[in-house]
């Protein structure tokens, strides 16, 4: 699993210094294993993010920010879609995880945009 995360100027940092700390704290709580990419320190990884997120998940105008997770090389979507995953029981789901015996699984149904 990989995250890409960032420092950001303000006044974004905040909202997404918060989703960042949020996912983090809920894949080191659950013991899931995974890879921080600072795509603030590395351009290699800012490159690699902003050329693997589809297109139908890029903002409108400018580039797609974090928090961003993929699975090896499979995008799984931002923190909206976490956030979703994670109020229906349906993280690993959402990750391509199988989850640990006695986990609430909820089923991931992804909602692209219109």
């Amino acid at each position: 699993l990989i995250l890409f995360a960032f420092s950001p100027p303000p006044p974004l940092l905040r909202q997404i210094k918060k989703q960042q700390q949020d996912v983090l704290g809920f894949l080191e709580a659950n013991k899931i294993e995974f890879e921080e990419k600072d795509i603030a320190a590395n351009e290699e990884n800012r490159k690699w993010m902003r050329e693997n997120v589809p297109e139908d998940s890029r903002p409108a105008s400018g580039n797609p920010l974090p928090p961003r997770l993929f699975n090896d090389s499979r995008y799984l979507g931002d923190y909206e879609a976490f956030f979703e995953a994670r109020e229906n029981n349906a993280v690993y789901a959402f990750l391509g995880l199988t989850a640990p015996p006695g986990s609430k699984v909820g089923v991931y149904i992804s909602h692209s945009k219109p």
